[in-house]
């Protein structure tokens, strides 16, 4: 597979073993989560089992929440766990310099600048999750270990029902 965004190329050189299922993004769309929950549905995936890929300002820098689309996202439990005394959401501008990736698009993995990250707990209720490759209408399916691994990201609870 060739290595068409930095996050499947990242994942290919760990040598971590991973799908691409790609959509047709509607441009019109602006719910990129709610996108991707419907067409991976279509396709066997639960909602739940689809994570988004939030940046949060941390006052002294940007950190990452990967939580399950349908979740709220509770930014007092993403401090606490990245060790701030507060987070914010990030300014999509600013979150897109950080990361190198566009809204709606950003992956956990393969950054520009490795931002310390925090995901749902929720993940170990999957054999497999999916989350962004990188790209808009782009999912990488890949094992909860597996991702914890490639971001070296903290596993807790950064949800509320």
């Amino acid at each position: 597979m060739s290595a068409s965004t930095p996050a499947i190329a990242a994942l290919e050189k760990a040598g971590i073993d991973f799908t691409v299922h790609s959509y047709t993004h509607d441009r019109r769309s602006t719910d990129y989560g709610a996108e991707a929950v419907e067409a991976m549905a279509a396709r066997g995936f639960a909602a739940d089992q689809i994570f988004k890929t939030l940046v949060v300002d941390l006052g002294d820098g940007f950190g990452v929440a990967v939580a399950p689309v349908p979740g709220k996202l509770s930014l007092k439990a993403v401090a606490r766990v990245l060790g701030a005394s507060k987070a914010v959401m990030a300014d999509a501008a600013k979150a897109s310099r950080a990361t190198g990736y566009v809204l709606g698009g950003v992956s956990p993995v393969g950054q520009k600048t490795a931002l310390p990250t925090v995901v749902d707990e929720t993940v170990v209720l999957w054999d497999s999750i999916l989350c962004s490759a990188g790209r808009r209408g782009l999912e990488v399916e890949l094992s909860p270990a597996d991702l914890v691994a490639a971001t070296g990201a903290a596993v807790a609870a950064i949800t509320a029902g």
